[in-house]
This record gives C-alpha cells, structure tokens and sequence, in this order.
C-alpha cells in the first residue's frame, strides 16, 4: 500500500501551527483513514493524539535533562536478572508515584554498587515523564553548591529552589562527617520539604547511622527522625549491578573511519597553478 501524497499547502499549514511533528507519519495515516473510511473526526483525534504524546515525550526528555538524570537510568533498562534482591513490592508502589502525590520520602539503602543509585534515577525519570520538576545530585556536590552560594550571596534562591523541586534526589549520602554549616544546611532542607515535597536520598548506611555524621546531633535527631517517618525504605543487596553497565565492544557500531587529513599546499604551489 503506497502513502498519498500530502500537498505542499497542507504541510505549509501544519508548519504554521508549529504541528510539523505530525508531518514524518501524516501521509501514513492518511492512507490507513482512507483505507478504512475512517470519520474524519477520528482521524482529527487520532493525529491530535500523536501530537500530544510527541510534546510529552519531548518536555519529559528536557526535564529529565535538566534535573540532571542519566538517561540511561531508566525503569525499562533496568536488568531484572541482576542478582540483587529488594522487594518489589515496594518498587511497584513508588513507580506509581503515589508517594510524590502524598508528600512521602524515599530511602534506598544497600552496599555499594547493587544499584541504588539507577533506581533513584529511574523513580526520578518517572517523575519527568508525569510532569514534576525534578532535581538530582550527589549529596558532596550539593553541599558544595550550598557552600558556593554563600560566597556569592545567593544561597537564599538556591534553597528556595532546593526546598520546593517536587522531587529531589539526593545520592550518596551520609558517606562521611559533615562541617556545622552543612547539618545545618541538610537539617533545612529535610525540615522545609518534609510532608510538602518528596525527597528520595540513596545511601549505604541505614538512617540509624545518619545521625553521626552531622556536626549537631540535636540537628540530627530532629532531621532525620522527620525525614525517615515520612519515608518509603528499599532495601537493595546482592552483587555489583555496575558491571551490567560497563561498556562492551559487541555493543558498539563499527568504529568510525579515520579522517583524511588534509594536505597543506605552499603558497607557491598556489601560484604557479593560478598561473
């Protein structure tokens, strides 16, 4: 079955309307409407459809891009024969997002490299596609951006921001002492987002052990025992899930051809072939 053609006027308007995402399988549809004598008010709703579900994809790609999220993190990548072990019932729950609409933390807890740090991203992800604003960060570079800001006189809007993300991931945290500035900082952002906003925090120590490695343990206690009674536990265990992200050659395409490299011509060579 060949695709009709669409005629130049009708491509100029979609064009227009800023609809030029519907042009690639406009012809397509076309022929499968004609073919099927469908109502042309179906096959309105039908290429609307596909416009609203291209905008979709397209604004989730550039939330996730700005919060900052792998993209390869994602749910539908991640290898359900890795030899980790966590419960799914829990996963299933925070991937409905229940969690974001009731105001509820998450913690994901484990040893090193089971995985931790691909499933926040992926709950994060999750987030983008629903339309939450989202922001991920390694627990040390957060610190430093708060520290940062300090000097430059903008740690207000930076906390600002910080308190009211709807979903804020937070990765490796509490892996060592934080200065007096830094609790105090954390202490804040835990107590501002609590029951207001959903914070997922990934971490090899349990939230019992939290509290050691702030400068205050007040700070600590009140933080930490809002943070985790408001909070979903996963607990992941098992073996590295890194190595099921390592690169491998079999993945690749074929490697790309060497450059030529130009070769220079002397001036003088030029002139004699003006002449």
């Amino acid at each position: 079955m060949s695709s009709r053609t669409v005629s130049p006027e009708l491509i100029a308007a979609f064009k227009r309307l800023r609809l030029g995402g519907l042009l690639p399988t406009l012809a397509e549809r076309l022929t499968l409407a004609e073919k099927e004598s469908t109502p042309l008010e179906d096959l309105l709703l039908m290429l609307l459809c596909d416009e609203i579900s291209r905008r979709d994809s397209t604004a989730a790609v550039r939330r996730a891009q700005q919060a900052g999220l792998d993209p390869d993190m994602v749910l539908e990548r991640w290898d359900k024969t890795a030899k980790v072990t966590y419960d799914r019932r829990v996963l299933n729950e925070l991937s409905s997002l229940r969690f974001v609409e009731d105001h509820r933390n998450v913690v994901i807890l484990g040893p090193v490299g089971v995985g931790k740090t691909f499933l926040a991203s992926a709950l994060g992800h999750l987030g983008c596609r629903a339309g939450y604003n989202v922001r991920f960060s390694r627990a040390d570079a957060l610190l430093r951006s708060l520290k940062q800001s300090r000097m430059d006189n903008s740690r207000d809007a930076l906390m600002t921001e910080l308190a009211t993300v709807d979903i804020l991931v937070i990765d490796d945290f509490a892996l060592e002492p934080m200065s007096r500035e830094e609790s105090r900082d954390v202490y804040q952002l835990f107590v501002e987002r609590n029951a207001r906003f959903s914070t997922v925090v990934t971490s090899n120590r349990d939230t019992a052990e939290w509290i050691p490695t702030f400068d205050d343990a007040l700070l600590a206690q009140s933080a930490v025992d809002r943070f985790k009674n408001n909070a979903f536990d996963l607990v992941v265990d098992g073996e590295s899930y890194r190595a099921r992200l390592k690169p491998n050659i079999e993945t690749l395409g074929p490697p790309p051809s060497a450059p030529v490299k130009k070769q220079a011509i002397h001036p003088r060579t030029k002139a004699a072939n003006r002449r």
